[in-house]
């Protein structure tokens, strides 16, 4: 069964999310950067493009945020076409394979099975992660993104945003009305406030 393509926009209007029909990765990655993509074949192809910025990548899609000198009107067929025909003509392969730690790519990659092994979680923190990957993170990715907790400390909830949550305008109203709103009404008044990690 050959790889099919479709786009889909999201929240952020410098990023469009493009979906296969099969899936391309085990693990999720942000690559902000052409130097950064080492053996991800999928992103080396991508950053060929000179409209291309950054690359998500994660299951079954890949999420890519373009430079501001063009519109997705002429360059989203381009992409979805260059996409296909990529995966096409190649072996079928798991993208992410040669990933095999969190340092080979620094702090951009998360393995979805090893989400609370990055580093030792307190009891909050656990419970907080798990309230966010049974709520959050699939609407997240339905827009192109993906979230983790990165850390809880004095009532502050950090949270990471990659992909399409990554600088998109609307992020800060999730924070505040979704993501900080469901943490108060599951954890009371353990929680003060949800903000994004900006590093």
């Amino acid at each position: 069964m050959n790889y099919s393509i479709y786009a889909e926009s999201t929240p952020n209007p410098m990023v469009m999310k493009f979906v296969a029909n099969r899936m391309i990765a085990d693990k999720s990655i942000e690559i902000l950067e052409a130097s950064k993509a080492q053996d991800i074949p999928i992103v080396k192809e991508l950053f060929k493009l000179p409209f291309v910025k950054s690359v998500f990548i994660s299951s079954n899609f890949v999420s890519i945020t373009k430079t501001k000198n063009v519109e997705w009107e002429n360059i989203a067929i381009q992409i979805r076409t260059y996409l296909s025909d990529f995966l096409n003509s190649i072996e079928i392969i798991n993208h992410t394979e040669n990933i095999n730690h969190i340092e080979n790519v620094s702090k951009e990659i998360v393995k979805k099975e090893d989400i609370t092994n990055i580093k030792e979680f307190s009891k909050d923190e656990k419970e907080i992660s798990l309230i966010l990957n049974e709520y959050i993170k699939p609407a997240v990715e339905s827009d192109g993104g993906s979230i983790m907790l990165h850390s809880f400390k004095d009532g502050v909830v950090t949270v990471n945003l990659r992909g399409a949550c990554s600088g998109c305008p609307s992020s800060s109203v999730t924070l505040k009305q979704g993501i900080e709103q469901l943490l108060k009404q599951k954890l009371g008044d353990k929680i003060e406030e949800v903000i994004a990690n900006n590093q």
